[in-house]
């Protein structure tokens, strides 16, 4: 009974929050953007600091944790054994961690920086193309995957090896006791996640359905309106709601396993009839500037002002915070999928190498877009600056074999869009359930719905800025849950293993 009202308890409360969300915003929808637009302006020059520090501490945590005497801890039983293949794992990965995002803004954030760079350089010119690449794949790099590593790594060393449920109040069993789930503390722990992670998935869908739209405007001249918005949100809900429902085995992994192979296909097919020696020559030089100018612009919150810090404040501020909405759905999940896997493989396989794969995917879109720009073939700057959705089938207009990849291109945005609300959907229903690792379909059904209904409602109320009010006010709160969950995961593991003690 208890364990019912503590399921009961948690799914009641956040629900009423979500649904009262999504009233205000259909019925008060000047209001809601008032007030949203309120909190996005107090949170960006007030705790724009916080949101950089936050995020530099866990880049730091995990890398620390690999390389310590804890690298070699598998999470799970001594001699458990990886769930799912790499591949089948790095597929799921990158379609629950990046997906949509990555699609979205792949063309269309260099190209928008080459118009507006935030590093000094002269608008248009070779030296603004190699910032905006610079600053897209810091974007993009380790900081993101950083913050679903210290989540993912928590969770599952407690649920693996120490039986807890898969809650985020989880992580705070050094500090609350063995019913951290049951405390006043961790009750609102784990609604503070639901809601973060319904702020964080409604951004990626909302930025999905503008990106369809888009599309199927450039390929069969639809028009760009909230009712199209609306049908595309309501037909990959249902399907995304029924692919949750479905389990891990079945649609989620087959899902993850096809955006795997359509990311290579358009990636290999634009590297081989787009400016192949560009993308190389942009991916090393890309690599070459980020690693340059790593720390410097992981801790730079421009104090006095002027250009840059706006652009922080639109671009990077969102960027992190954007990341930390998504922590706790994706952190969850990645747990889920990882299980067996030693700590320091864990680290490189979450952290390094989806970040390379970021590179690569700007490297190549972003530097084939950069390219007819400086060789005059199209003027993509402009298109990207009146609609950052349409970068990638205006640039598709002059690549060879274009039509066929941007019709590619829209199935792997829809696909995206799936797997992002399939993952979330059944983390929310993990979460409002006890943690249980199969929770209910009718839990999904709701959850489902309530996440597309919320999409939409930021789309109505906003559009593109509303998405991002959303992922920063919904981080906010977490951000401190997320530094408190370092803490306690390297607590717990210097209890359980003294100096000395073999750990395996």
């Amino acid at each position: 009974m208890a364990k019912q009202n503590q399921d009961n308890y948690v799914y009641i409360i956040s629900m009423v929050i979500m649904v009262a969300l999504v009233m205000i915003g259909l019925f008060a929808s000047d209001a809601f953007a008032a007030a949203t637009g309120n909190i996005f302006n107090f949170l960006s020059k007030y705790f724009g600091w916080w949101y950089m520090l936050a995020m530099n501490c866990f880049v730091i945590f995990p890398i620390v944790l690999a390389c310590s005497r804890f690298g070699k801890l598998k999470l799970g039983e001594a001699d458990s054994r990886p769930e799912f293949s790499n591949v089948a794992w790095f597929g799921m990965l990158f379609g629950a961690g990046m997906g949509v995002g990555l699609v979205f803004y792949g063309v269309g954030e260099p190209l928008y920086h080459f118009a507006t760079p935030p590093f000094g350089a002269v608008a248009g010119s070779p030296q603004a193309a190699e910032d905006a690449m610079r600053a897209s794949f810091f974007h993009w790099g380790l900081h993101p995957w950083a913050g679903y590593s210290v989540i993912a790594l928590g969770l599952a060393y407690f649920q693996f090896r120490k039986g807890a449920p898969g809650l985020m109040s989880s992580l705070f069993i050094p500090i609350l006791g063995e019913n951290a789930h049951r405390t006043l503390v961790g009750r609102a722990v784990d609604v503070f996640t639901i809601f973060a992670t319904v702020g964080g998935i409604a951004t990626s869908l909302g930025l999905a359905a503008l990106q369809l739209n888009s599309g199927l405007k450039y390929m069969f001249d639809l028009p760009q309106s909230a009712s199209i918005q609306l049908a595309i949100i309501a037909v990959l809900g249902v399907a995304y709601t029924g692919t949750a429902v479905s389990g891990i085995d079945k649609g989620i992994k087959f899902l993850g396993n096809l955006n795997l192979g359509l990311v290579c296909l358009l990636a290999g097919g634009l590297l081989l009839f787009g400016p192949t020696l560009i993308i190389f020559e942009t991916l090393v030089t890309g690599i070459g500037g980020y690693l340059s100018n790593l720390v410097s612009e992981s801790f730079s919150v421009a104090p006095y002002g002027g250009e840059y810090k706006s652009w922080l404040s639109s671009w990077t501020i969102y960027y992190w915070a954007w990341w930390i909405a998504w922590a706790p759905f994706v952190g969850s999940f990645i747990a889920r999928i990882s299980r067996g896997r030693s700590i320091r493989q864990f680290v490189i396989g979450v952290l390094m190498v989806p970040a390379l794969g970021s590179f690569c995917w700007f490297a190549i879109f972003g530097g084939t877009g950069l390219n007819l720009q400086l060789s005059g073939v199209a003027d993509l700057a402009s298109v990207v600056s009146a609609d950052i959705s349409t970068g990638v089938f205006a640039m598709y207009q002059h690549i060879s074999m274009g039509g066929i990849m941007s019709a590619v291109m829209l199935l792997l945005i829809g696909t995206f869009f799936v797997t992002s609300g399939n993952s979330s959907t059944f983390v929310l229903s993990m979460y409002s359930t006890h943690g249980v690792l199969n929770p209910p379909k009718s839990r999904m059904v709701v959850w489902g719905t309530l996440q597309a209904a919320f999409a939409f409602v930021l789309l109505l109320t906003g559009g593109l800025k509303a998405l991002q009010i959303a992922s920063i006010t919904a981080a906010g709160p977490f951000s401190f849950i997320m530094i408190l969950a370092c803490v306690c995961l390297w607590r717990a593991l210097n209890k359980e293993f003294a100096p000395g003690a073999e750990i395996k």
